[in-house]
């Protein structure tokens, strides 16, 4: 047999043999504490439900369970045996060499999501995507990792990782109780790793499921999609990890809020941290720097998934609610307009006029203290559900302002405020000029407005007298400066 024909690939957890046509996987009696193969039977009966559960995904690629025999004719311990895939077409292999994958990202979000669609669901499914169960399963890998933090691992990041996973979960109870009644927790993969797909002519292979632990592969199904989405953002291909999850979301019809998806990104890069980790106690100096690379993308998605609370203010014709507009427009979050709320709770149509004078009718203090305590308990209802939320208010008053602190404080989210300001000249020409805005803001109102408004030392002020690109870059910036 030619040399070609032969080779060997280890894991922290088995060894497979490439012979011609065939792959065959040993698993290593090791027990790394999440698994346990120290014994033959365990061994056995693993290797059985391995190719049972990869035959979803790949039913013509696992062939069986091949015993090994010793001396005597007793079985010492057993195989996986699969048809041999072509390494040329292995995914990893054709992302690192820049070849085109769009086309087969598409194919195979559409396969993950039918896979998802039809997948097992059920009670004990489900509670494993309670807040709690993931918060154990994090604390978990945190824990299985600290023996490395100080060596392979630097402490700082370790720390923020673990203080931003917490801070995520403990604010999200809301979104991870409406994901479970949503039918979103299945029996997933629980591995998909580009190093596992094949992109053949008839369509993708996705192989290697996790097997040994029935709750690791019970899982949202956004978490299952999102460990491929960080294995190809390692691969450096970051728009090919944005395509997957978009398609994903397109043909899966499943509207996750971004910062779930930077938090299961965060998670599943920690998870390979770990792995990389074991790895380097087995004895691969190279997977070191493996681990490291890992934490800091966990990190990196930890930091851009905080739901933020953003208030944005100031006077009227100040050119708030554009730049209110445009902050949601490119984070994705969602804008609430008090405006919109006050003429909502009195019952009118928004376009509706309530002009009167200041602090009177529509906009006396009793109408305007309703407004804003609702505006805090909508934006405390998204952030909970992992929503950005922008507020698009006038924000005058401290009171005001110490509300939506204590509902960022609740839903542990980031508070951002950010004034919107331009000379009166340029304001009063603003409302002069105004069509078919919800505001009955008058430059006389906006005066009064001006001699009353608390002063706002914790908010950076958006120079708004130029473009509307201006003032977005500006206010883009200042968020940037908060999240670091």
């Amino acid at each position: 047999m030619p040399p070609s024909e032969f080779a060997v690939s280890e894991t922290h957890s088995g060894v497979v043999f490439f012979v011609g046509d065939r792959a065959y996987k040993l698993k290593k009696p090791v027990d790394l504490g999440f698994l346990d193969f120290t014994d033959r039977e365990t061994r056995k009966r693993v290797s059985h439900k391995e190719v049972a559960l990869n035959r979803r995904l790949a039913p013509d690629v696992y062939l069986g369970v091949a015993d090994i025999t010793g001396p005597d004719g007793e079985p010492c311990d057993h195989l996986v045996v699969m048809r041999r895939m072509p390494e040329d077409r292995r995914m990893s292999t054709l992302v690192r060499h820049g070849e085109p994958l769009d086309g087969t990202i598409k194919q195979l979000a559409r396969v993950l999501a039918a896979f998802h669609a039809n997948a097992d669901r059920g009670s004990r499914i489900t509670a494993e995507g309670s807040r709690d169960a993931i918060r154990c399963r994090c604390e978990d890998r945190f824990r299985q990792g600290r023996p490395f933090q100080g060596t392979v691992l630097d402490l700082a990041p370790v720390a923020e990782i673990e203080r931003l996973t917490e801070d995520f979960l403990a604010g999200r109870r809301e979104l991870f109780d409406r994901r479970m009644s949503r039918g979103r927790i299945v029996d997933g993969h629980g591995d998909i790793l580009a190093d596992d797909i094949f992109c053949l002519a008839d369509g993708p292979r996705v192989l290697d499921c996790l097997e040994f632990d029935d709750r690791l592969r019970w899982l949202d199904a956004l978490d299952d999609i999102a460990f491929l989405a960080m294995d190809l953002e390692r691969l450096k291909a970051p728009h090919l990890s944005r395509q997957l999850l978009d398609w994903y979301a397109e043909f899966s019809g499943d509207a996750a809020p971004p910062a779930l998806r930077h938090h299961y990104i965060a998670y599943r890069a920690f998870v390979r941290t770990k792995v990389a980790c074991l790895r380097h106690a087995q004895g691969d100096q190279d997977a070191a720097d493996l681990a490291r690379g890992y934490a800091a993308l966990a990190l990196r998605h930890l930091r851009q998934g905080v739901p933020r609370l953003i208030l944005v203010g100031g006077l009227p014709g100040s050119g708030k609610s554009t730049v209110a507009g445009a902050i949601a427009d490119r984070l994705g979050g969602a804008v609430l307009c008090s405006d919109r709320v006050r003429k909502e709770l009195a019952g009118l149509p928004a376009g509706q006029r309530a002009a009167a004078g200041y602090r009177e009718g529509l906009y006396d203090p009793a109408h305007t203290g309703q407004t804003y305590r609702e505006l805090c308990r909508r934006a405390a209802e998204l952030l909970g559900l992992g929503e950005t939320v922008v507020l698009d208010a006038s924000w005058t008053s401290v009171e005001q302002r110490m509300s939506a602190g204590e509902v960022a404080d609740d839903t542990h989210s980031r508070l951002v405020q950010l004034r919107c300001w331009a000379p009166e000249t340029v304001t009063a020409q603003r409302l002069a000029d105004r069509t078919g805005s919800i505001s009955d803001a008058t430059p006389e109102i906006a005066r009064h407005m001006a001699a009353t408004v608390h002063p706002w030392p914790g908010a950076h002020t958006v120079l708004t007298a130029g473009t509307e690109h201006d003032s977005l870059t500006q206010a883009l910036a200042y968020i940037e400066a908060y999240d670091e």
